[in-house]
């Protein structure tokens, strides 16, 4: 196991799964300019870690994550346009950062406990999966403030159905985990207690899988979303018979074959 240099963003690595925690529990984890950026460089260095098999994101403390700076944000009001130009482009780092997560090769397994609220729900919508404790709860929250969360709609739209979107982004209220995994925004739901535990273990599932095989399937889940139907087929089946040619295909498929232990996985 390693850890890096203590850090806005903490990250521990061991057997192929790799933990980053946002560390500044004293402003419930807020994405602030310094903490976009440090998340942001540790999801660079992730992309290129080919002993990483999946990432495990979380934060420190009783919370996940409670959006964006406001104190930070209102302080630029004094600029000389009020503060347009620095707004654009936090939006647009901010939102540059969600996609790394979505374009990650590794699946991101979101770890959620007490709040997730405005940009710290996209976070978790923006992440493959996520496993919360009983206690946490989400909230697109903005409009109560003024303030429509629109750049979290854009990862809560394609994770809930439209309606059940807007509710969460015209009314702001607070959902309990229980709601949340019906809605479709996590996949399972713990006592506290065992928070941790489960999601290692959903981590080890996955990464005990051909890394190429999961590699390739995170890709193309995103990308034929986007498409019609048709292109979407056309784009699947040519994924999956570039597939066929990686080494970690031809050498499971044959021990599937052959009724022998899997192999070890190549990541190739």
């Amino acid at each position: 196991m390693k850890d890096t240099t203590e850090s806005l963003v903490l990250r521990s690595d061991a057997d192929g799964i790799a933990t980053l925690t946002l560390n500044a529990p004293g402003s419930i984890n807020a994405l602030s300019e310094d903490m976009i950026a440090a998340l942001t460089a540790e999801l660079d260095a992730l992309a290129e870690d080919r002993s990483v098999k999946v990432v495990i994101l979380r934060g420190q403390g009783a919370h996940f994550c409670a959006g964006h700076n406001l104190k930070e944000m209102t302080a630029r009001r004094a600029d000389a346009d009020g503060g347009f130009q620095y707004f654009q482009d936090l939006f647009a780092t901010c939102s540059a950062m969600m996609l790394k997560v979505v374009r990650l090769p590794q699946p991101v397994i979101a770890e959620v406990s007490g709040i997730a609220t405005a940009a710290g729900c996209q976070l978790v919508a923006s992440c493959d999966l996520a496993v919360a404790s009983d206690d946490a709860s989400f909230a697109t929250s903005g409009v109560n403030i003024g303030l429509f969360c629109s750049t979290p709609m854009v990862a809560l739209s394609r994770n809930l159905s439209r309606k059940h979107a807007m509710e969460m982004l015209l009314t702001g209220d607070f959902l309990p985990a229980s709601r949340v995994a019906e809605l479709g925004l996590v996949n399972r739901v713990v006592p506290k207690d065992l928070l941790e535990h489960t999601t290692r273990g959903l981590a080890r599932q996955i990464a005990d899988k051909s890394p190429a095989a999961v590699r390739i399937g995170k890709r193309a889940f995103y990308e034929q979303a986007e498409m019609p139907l048709e292109q979407a087929y056309a784009y699947a089946g040519k994924v999956m018979a570039e597939n066929m040619m990686a080494r970690d295909a031809e050498a499971g498929i044959g021990a599937f074959i052959d009724k022998t232990a899997m192999p070890d996985w190549t990541g190739e």
